[in-house]
């Protein structure tokens, strides 16, 4: 069932253009069958007829042909879209050649007609609203150039081909875009279902299991409660990883940071995040939960064994706060700079250069007797910041 969820995601990012396509294929068959019909009623005042026929057997042969390949999906490449807008141009021109003096100024319709603007609905539809206007710019262009002048009714022509490519994009990259999002939907709704299932098997199995260790070598004491401290870390961490929420990822590459930060919970340490999403770029949401663990790792080995700490992340919409706390003994003045100069990098680069990268500031609050505060604060936007300090 989960399996077929994310086929079906798949499916969608794939085909979801697949109605504007065959709208598009549709309309280049309809608007061929009217460019027939309009050299049929007006052959006889051709410049040169045969040049004109030319034109409208390589209208046909390329209908037939973009009918076969754009209904398909493996048919709807870059490359063929690409020679759409080239041999369609190359037609509109060929008209100059086409029509006498006298249809030019009275005028009579081009050769392909309103057949043109199908290349203009394919580019939008492959490439998006602004390829889509930019192509039916170049369709006018042609056309002005065929006939040797501009009047209105060319311009108005001019803003139904730019219109029409730009909206018919817009559909296109909206469809795109919908398609994403119900993938995610589906991949995370799969993911919660997996991960509610394995939490049930674990709750029933494993940590059971290690409650009962806990318990029991609690009662015995000696060795066994040894034992029974390490089944409790253990028993949080498994708690921990089956109560995080499962990573998501959107369109623009960001990500959930409270997962990563959940993972980081102890009998020593805990963590607190929002009930809601703290969506950020992946490399950010990386590096500030890799910020959480270099200063945890701090507090386990500086600060003692029985000292605990606390990680608090906040939301605040144009900024993330990331706070860590611990109840140890402090840092001593200058202890930081002396660790530094004596080779030791681990503030400095795991955490401060970090924090750099990322163009946000980092404080430090302590003293002797009086705990470690770390605080980093990270703008959603990148904007690099000086003053990285304590």
């Amino acid at each position: 069932m989960q399996a077929g969820s994310s086929g079906a995601g798949s499916r969608i990012i794939k085909d979801n253009t697949a109605p504007l396509w065959r709208g598009a294929v549709t309309l280049r068959i309809v608007t061929f069958l009217f460019a027939v019909g309009v050299f049929s009623v007006h052959r006889d005042g051709y410049e040169r007829p045969w040049l004109g026929w030319a034109v409208i057997a390589a209208v046909a042969v390329w209908t037939a042909l973009t009918v076969y390949w754009f209904s398909r999906d493996r048919g709807r490449r870059r490359l063929l879209v690409g020679i759409d807008v080239m041999l369609t141009t190359a037609l509109v021109v060929a008209s100059h050649f086409v029509l006498s003096a006298e249809q030019l100024t009275r005028p009579v319709p081009l050769v392909p007609t309103i057949w043109a603007s199908g290349c203009v609905v394919f580019a939008a539809v492959h490439w998006g609203r602004g390829a889509g206007a930019a192509t039916g710019a170049v369709v006018t262009v042609c056309s002005i150039w065929a006939r040797g002048y501009f009047n209105t009714d060319m311009a108005r022509d001019a803003v139904l081909l730019v219109g029409i490519g730009f909206v018919v994009g817009l559909a296109s990259t909206t469809a795109r875009h919908s398609g994403a999002q119900l993938e995610r939907a589906l991949r995370a709704e799969a993911a919660t279902k997996e991960r509610e299932r394995l939490a049930r098997a674990v709750h029933d199995s494993v940590l059971q299991v290690l409650a009962r260790v806990r318990r029991r070598g609690a009662e015995l004491g000696g060795e066994a409660a040894e034992l029974a401290r390490m089944a409790g870390e253990q028993e949080i961490a498994l708690r921990s990883l089956v109560a995080a929420a499962p990573q998501e990822s959107t369109v623009d590459g960001e990500v959930d940071l409270r997962p990563e930060l959940q993972l980081l919970t102890t009998p020593r340490f805990q963590v607190s995040v929002p009930a809601t999403q703290v969506m950020l770029p992946a490399t950010t949401a990386a590096e500030l939960s890799s910020v959480a663990r270099e200063a945890l790792s701090n507090v386990d080995k500086h600060a003692g064994p029985e000292a605990g700490a606390w990680v608090l992340l906040e939301d605040l919409g144009d900024e993330v706060v990331l706070s860590v706390r611990d109840d140890g003994p402090g840092i001593p003045d200058g202890r930081l700079a002396a660790a530094e100069n004596e080779g030791r990098m681990g503030v400095a680069h795991s955490i401060r250069g970090r924090v750099e990268e990322l163009g946000g500031s980092l404080s430090l609050h302590t003293a002797p007797g009086e705990g470690t505060e770390w605080e980093v604060r990270v703008p959603r936007r990148r904007t690099r910041r000086k003053g990285v300090g304590r």
